[in-house]
């Protein structure tokens, strides 16, 4: 499996809604319990985060490749429902 890069600033609320989504999706789902993600803090590994191509936080990336970038506009739900779709790009 390649790697799993979700990149997140600590006091941002999308981000916090991603992690929360992240634990609830791996309870329900345990197929996804075996995606290993390197959570990279923004602010901590800055010569990382300039390597990949994104503007908002939270963004996953499987490898090189964007599976979602989070916008201002999303709720809860649109985080949620992104990530879902990113682990099962990512088990595929």
């Amino acid at each position: 499996m390649k790697d799993v890069k979700i990149f997140y600033f600590p006091t941002c609320p999308y981000c916090i809604k991603a992690k929360r989504a992240v634990e609830e999706l791996k309870e329900e789902n345990p197929a996804y319990r075996a995606i290993t993600i390197n959570w990279v803090n923004e602010h901590k590994d800055v010569a990382l985060a300039e390597q990949y191509d994104y503007y908002y936080v939270p963004s996953v990336f499987y490898g090189e490749e964007k599976l979602y970038e989070a916008s201002p506009s999303h709720s809860y739900e649109d985080i949620r429902e992104n990530i879902r779709r990113a682990f099962d790009v990512i088990r595929a």
